[in-house]
């Protein structure tokens, strides 16, 4: 295991390097392209008969559980550092748009992505069930504008539409999870999906994960107080991270929505009354820092598992159509919401288009996707997974810095 951290570090390192030097991408997009560029030449060299170097790097990856590694790792990290420099005060303004993206945005983009995923896998002669494809749609809804925040602040994207990316990204992942476990277990047969059953396992779920952030983050708060030594208080925010999300999955809490819950508590109520000028300047550089790593690490992975995804030629028509779907599911999800109440929700001109093409879609996308059964339900839910997620982060994700600038020139 040792070997296998070294090689995907130093691979990371490398490619990180590379980018900086020659290419200037957005990190986390550049060292992905990378990483897929690899992964195309070890293609290459098996078709000409050279199998080795491939064989090779499919022998490390299946060492790797990719759905475990973020699942009940990677994702406490994001998701709390992502938290931690929310301002809850703004934040509370956009409430309800927010609240809405991230709660009824997810069914709703799960029922009609879902539902056209099955008549497109039907139409090109793939046989998945019905309650599979509605397990799709909930594992492709959640957004991940990690990649573009960066290119949204360079783009001098307005701080309103920025904070109802991030606000709605941080809880619609806990929503989703939630949704896609209840359909999973539907469709695989082990519980039924009935509205008593989805309303107690998103209580347990989303109630007892952002109840037990709130307390976890609470003692760290009280804790923080006490003191005034930044390193032991840094290191107070890592245990809440890793205590915290380990204890939600144990107790079946949601883990996302509990560090979203602490992120908040530390990151607004610790930095106003609990934490000093030195130590508020160290935890901020620690987290940013962390955040940088643990998405480079994961766009590589993702870059590089493509290698273990099966393909046909029929797939690649199926995920354009449920791309194009998806798309048009999100453009009406926002616009609707925005036409009938554009005063009261607060939208600026041209947030409608900036917000749709900026709903990325990323890593807990293929995160869940891979933890589905193994079979043809898998094999082509898994590839019109990694395609969307190809072209969100390539294509959304590198062209969202001239839409934010060609729009905000309009207005």
């Amino acid at each position: 295991m040792l070997d296998l951290v070294a090689i995907i570090i130093t691979l990371t390192a490398l490619l990180a390097w590379f980018n900086h030097r020659f290419l200037g991408l957005p990190l986390a997009i550049g060292v992905m392209v990378i990483a897929l560029l690899l992964s195309g030449v070890m293609h290459g060299l098996t078709a000409l008969g050279w199998t080795a170097l491939e064989g090779q790097a499919e022998a490390w990856l299946n060492q790797i559980d990719f759905n475990a590694l973020l699942m009940d790792g990677l994702l406490s990290l994001i998701l709390f550092a992502g938290a931690l420099h929310v301002d809850l005060d703004r934040l509370r303004r956009f409430r309800w748009s927010v609240g809405f993206l991230a709660t009824a945005g997810v069914v709703i983009s799960t029922l009609a992505v879902g539902s056209a995923t099955y008549a497109l896998i039907t139409l090109f002669g793939f046989n998945v069930s019905w309650l599979y494809c509605l397990t799709f749609g909930a594992l492709i809804s959640p957004t991940d504008p990690i990649a573009v925040l960066g290119i949204l602040r360079n783009a001098g994207a307005p701080k309103d539409l920025e904070l109802r990316i991030v606000g709605e990204s941080l809880f619609n992942d806990g929503v989703a999870v939630v949704v896609f476990t209840l359909l999973l277990g539907a469709a695989s047969g082990q519980e039924a999906l009935t509205l008593s059953n989805a309303s107690m396992l998103f209580l347990q779920e989303a109630g007892g994960g952002i109840l037990l952030g709130l307390v976890v983050g609470g003692l760290a708060y009280g804790l923080m107080r006490s003191i005034d030594a930044y390193r032991i208080e840094v290191l107070i925010s890592l245990a809440v991270v890793l205590g915290g999300y380990a204890l939600a999955l144990r107790l079946q809490f949601s883990g996302p929505l509990a560090m979203v819950a602490a992120g908040l508590l530390i990151g607004n109520k610790a930095r106003e009354s609990a934490i000093s000028d030195t130590t508020r300047q160290y935890l901020d550089a620690f987290w940013e820092l962390i955040d940088e790593i643990v998405n480079t690490l994961l766009f590589v992975l993702i870059g590089l598992e493509v290698l273990l995804i099966p393909f046909e030629a029929g797939y690649f028509w199926v995920g354009l159509g449920v791309l194009i779907v998806l798309l048009a599911v999100r453009l009406v999800t926002i616009g609707v919401p925005v036409m009938l109440l554009r005063e009261r929700l607060g939208f600026r001109r041209g947030a409608v288009r900036i917000l749709t093409w900026g709903g990325l879609r990323g890593g807990i996308s293929v995160a869940l996707a891979l933890s589905l059964p193994d079979g043809e339900n898998r094999d082509v839910l898994l590839t019109v997974t990694y395609l969307i997620v190809m072209f969100s982060i390539l294509v959304q994700g590198l062209s969202i810095g001239r839409v934010v600038k060609r729009l905000l020139s309009e207005t």
